[in-house]
């Protein structure tokens, strides 16, 4: 009889995800074996939305509604999910009880043309969904032009690669998950384009009532990625983060120290506040919500309003 049952989408990287944690859960438990886990699939909205921005629908909550609602329904144990497509807010009754080795978080330039920003031709066009993406390269490259451009990573792989768009932008962790990362014309580096809050990380979300699941998901939290997370995540929730805000945040440790970055942009690129505070790892979420505080403050009711 299955004792564990795991929620994901269908993509091909949310499945890598959903397989990799049922491997370190039959390796951290040896009483389990390969028939005790089994891997549910489930669609969801976003994964339906393939003809606009999600923020028109939406926003973040439409990649995680259908898991989470089978979760609270008894229909799967655990659900792992893609951290920077979590709301911040959690439905009542569920938790995230561990977050995995955090993967490269910096973003990777999809491009036959150039091997950075500052090298895409005038003009050149950015094919992306992300206001996040787009919004840091107009700032930096305001002759850019944005089309839409959706789909898995192969797919938007496939369309910079033959042309369709001058460039896109991935996760690198998401390349580099799938053997991919080869293909990315460069790293861009944090400095250039903060990544989405928790990008690179993976989160297992439980039932905050169902122990036994607990107990089994424990082993697999690494503490100096569920620290950073915390502290990108409390930004984003003292700005109302969504998909209709560009914003940025990255954590990592600066000796014994966490060091956080977070930046906001108006979707055209022309406004940009960013702001960096050192604190301890501890006080991770007092530090992210301070940040995002201070953010919200510079940036005033105009700038959230445009």
């Amino acid at each position: 009889m299955t004792r564990l049952r795991i929620g994901t989408r269908g993509s091909p990287l949310a499945l890598w995800q959903a397989n990799e944690v049922r491997r370190l859960l039959l390796e951290h438990h040896p009483a389990l074996g390969p028939a005790d886990i089994a891997i549910e699939v489930i669609r969801t909205t976003g994964d339906r939305i393939q003809d606009r921005k999600l923020a028109e629908a939406g926003g973040k909550g439409l990649f995680t509604k259908e898991i989470e609602e089978a979760l609270l329904a008894g229909s799967v144990d655990l659900a792992v999910h893609s951290m920077k497509d979590m709301p911040t807010r959690l439905p009542d009754g569920l938790v995230i009880a561990a977050i995995l080795p955090r993967e490269d978080a910096r973003d990777a330039l999809i491009s036959a043309k150039a091997t950075s920003i500052a090298k895409l031709p005038a003009g050149a066009t950015i094919g992306s969904a992300s206001l996040r993406r787009t919004a840091q390269v107009l700032n930096a490259r305001p002759d850019l032009k944005v089309a839409l451009l959706r789909g898995n990573v192969e797919t938007r792989l496939k369309k910079a690669e033959s042309g369709e768009v001058d460039a896109t932008f991935l996760a690198m962790a998401g390349l580099k998950r799938l053997g991919l990362d080869a293909r990315a014309a460069a790293a861009i580096g944090t400095d250039e384009m903060l990544p989405a809050p928790a990008q690179g990380a993976i989160g297992i979300e439980i039932r905050e009532d169902d122990a036994g699941t607990r107990r089994f998901v424990a082993a697999l939290d690494h503490e100096a990625s569920a620290i950073a997370v915390r502290a990108e995540r409390a930004l984003l929730a003292a700005l109302d983060g969504s998909c209709r805000t560009p914003i940025a945040a990255h954590a990592e440790f600066a000796g014994r120290d966490l060091a956080l970055r977070g930046r906001i942009v108006t979707p055209d690129g022309r406004e940009m506040h960013a702001i960096l505070r050192h604190g301890a790892p501890a006080d991770a979420e007092r530090l992210g919500r301070e940040a995002g505080e201070e953010l919200k403050r510079r940036g005033g009711p105009r700038f959230f309003a445009a």
